[in-house]
């Protein structure tokens, strides 16, 4: 259940004119009064000689009997009161008896005797509006200050008294929603969205991996915003403000809104904080592994998609072991990297990862301050996501991206794990519903590379197929079974056989690709484990197509072994595939 406490105004007689109105869809049905302050207010939806201007003086009353120097320029308080779609039908007992508990619980009407006079309207199923007077019965002012949280509080239990669906309560770390007015108008317009939500995720794919500025500007206007920059005297950039050119109001004029006003960390001093590098910041974030490089000059998707992957398994070992800045930090700089995936990847990939970086906004972003500096890797990986340019979805490019949403996957569980350690609810609600929109687009991205690496396992001589099933028994008994049960087992037996002809020690690799990260959580163990072993054994992500292998006695005799490749050798240009 959803209150929202409304700009309060002037016009008694306008709200109501709107509230017992057909709407501005005729969306509004059988408007009726549940409520009011004495039970015995006119209802204009349902008695014929009542008015909507009978009902306005009853509420203005207290209002009229001050001097006109003492009253409130803005004295019209409105609150709505929304329930969520699968939720039971209330009835108008029900709505009222809400409508109560909500003017009590924020201090309209506290149940003194004395307090404001308010109506409630039902014109749905699913909400009403509360309208009141801001002057009490004595001529005072009510004590309405912080009402929202308030309304929220008190919706919280009555969801838990009339079993309905649990909202998670909030922080006041959310971006602030679109307005049903925005809304009505994004659908008259045949928008995807609102004005407000375009502009939010637009502005964050352009934040995502920039390293300043100009470059963060030069990114809107390429993505066709209208800018406007907020100048001191001095010449200081203070601020800015976005619209979208078909966006116009009344005037016919541009819409545009504060980077502040569409999330709270898109503002422009919130934005500069990412470009910053603290000293102690990059000196702590190093005792967690080997940093990755700047590449401005990345040339291939797929090499991306491969940095892009170990910056992500660095991320998630800060996540698990790093400090609370440093593992807040992580996670919002993973938003960038949804950002970054979502505009560059395939067609059949990119509405599934468009929608997780949409709903993984929310998870970026608690009370717990994020220390910058610790999240460069991730940021640098975004940069060359970016950078290195659209995907297609087959061959290298495509079964990297697949990599990388695997490894993606993982880093959304753990954020939605700290979060709820954290007692974040909301957060940790957006992670997992994020998660499941990139496990939706991990299917499709890793369709056509398992079933090519399936084939060829299926294809593998049987003394090498029971080679590698000793293995497995060997280095994870526990799980060995139930992996051999999985569809994607023979492709994990081929890739096990590519590490040992590629030179490497497979039950090393297996060893270390376990040994960090549990698995047991996971759909599919086979999946997760090819993916760490072809990116840390450096094996093309992309298959050949499956051939028989050449009889043992006819076949090149395999490299002499050596030392597994260190982690920075993902890095190496000079290994990329």
């Amino acid at each position: 259940m959803i209150p929202r406490i409304h700009k309060q105004g002037s016009n008694t007689l306008g709200l109501l004119h709107y509230l017992y109105g057909k709407g501005t869809h005729e969306e509004h049905i059988d408007p009726h009064l549940v409520a009011s302050f004495d039970g015995m207010a006119p209802d204009p939806g349902r008695d014929p000689s009542a008015t909507k201007k009978d009902l306005q003086h009853l509420l203005d009353q207290p209002l009229s009997l001050l001097d006109a120097g003492q009253r409130p320029d803005k004295h019209v308080w409105h609150c709505s009161v929304r329930a969520a779609p699968d939720d039971p039908i209330l009835s108008d007992e029900q709505w009222g008896d809400i409508a109560r508990r909500m003017v009590a619980a924020t201090g309209i009407d506290p149940g003194d005797g004395a307090g404001c006079r308010w109506a409630a309207v039902r014109h749905a199923d699913d909400h009403i509006h509360i309208i009141a007077t801001l002057i009490r019965e004595d001529g005072r002012r009510p004590d309405h200050h912080r009402s929202g949280k308030r309304a929220q509080a008190e919706c919280r239990l009555i969801e838990k008294e009339l079993g309905l669906h649990r909202v998670a309560p909030g922080d006041g770390t959310a971006a602030k929603r679109a307005t049903s007015a925005e809304r009505h108008k994004a659908e008259r317009e045949g928008r995807e969205r609102p004005a407000r939500e375009e502009l939010r995720e637009t502005v964050r794919r352009a934040v995502a991996g920039a390293t300043s500025e100009e470059e963060f500007f030069d990114r809107l206007a390429a993505a066709g915003l209208l800018i406007r920059k907020r100048i001191a005297p001095s010449g200081d950039l203070l601020g800015y403000k976005v619209a979208l050119p078909d966006d116009r109001n009344g005037e016919k004029e541009p819409v545009f809104y504060a980077g502040s006003t569409l999330a709270p960390d898109l503002s422009l001093p919130r934005i500069r904080e990412r470009w910053a590098l603290p000293a102690e910041a990059a000196a702590s974030a190093d005792s967690f592994g080997p940093e990755q490089p700047a590449l401005p000059d990345v040339t291939g998707p797929a090499f991306a998609r491969r940095r892009a992957s170990a910056a992500t398994w660095q991320a998630l070992l800060i996540i698990d072991h790093g400090d609370d800045g440093t593992a807040a930090a992580q996670i919002a700089a993973a938003g960038e990297i949804l950002d970054a995936l979502a505009k560059t990847s395939a067609a059949h990939t990119r509405a599934q990862l468009r929608e997780a970086a949409f709903v993984f906004e929310r998870a970026s972003r608690s009370h717990v301050k994020a220390v910058r500096g610790h999240d460069r890797a991730l940021r640098q990986a975004a940069r060359d996501l970016v950078h290195s340019g659209p995907v297609l979805g087959r061959g290298e490019d495509g079964a990297t991206t697949a990599m990388l949403i695997d490894m993606v996957f993982f880093l959304a569980t753990a954020a939605a794990n700290w979060h709820a350690r954290k007692h974040h609810s909301q957060q940790a609600a957006a992670a997992e519903q994020a998660a499941q929109h990139i496990r939706a687009a991990y299917q499709a991205a890793a369709a056509q590379p398992m079933a090519i690496l399936r084939q060829r396992g299926q294809r593998l001589a049987p003394r090498l197929r029971q080679q590698q099933a000793d293995l497995l028994h060997q280095v994870l008994p526990e799980l060995a079974e139930r992996i051999r049960a999985e569809p994607g087992w023979p492709a994990l037996a081929t890739t096990l056989d590519d590490a040992r002809r590629a030179g490497h020690d497979p039950a090393a690799l297996l060893a270390e690709a376990t040994r960090r990260r549990e698995l047991d959580t996971a759909a599919s163990i086979s999946d997760v484990l090819i993916w760490r072993l072809r990116r840390s054994a450096h094996l093309p992500a992309a298959p050949e197509t499956p051939r028989a292998h050449p009889p043992e006695a006819t076949r090149a005799p395999s490299p002499a072994p050596t030392t597994p490749p260190t982690a920075s050798a993902v890095n190496d240009p000079s290994r990329r595939r």
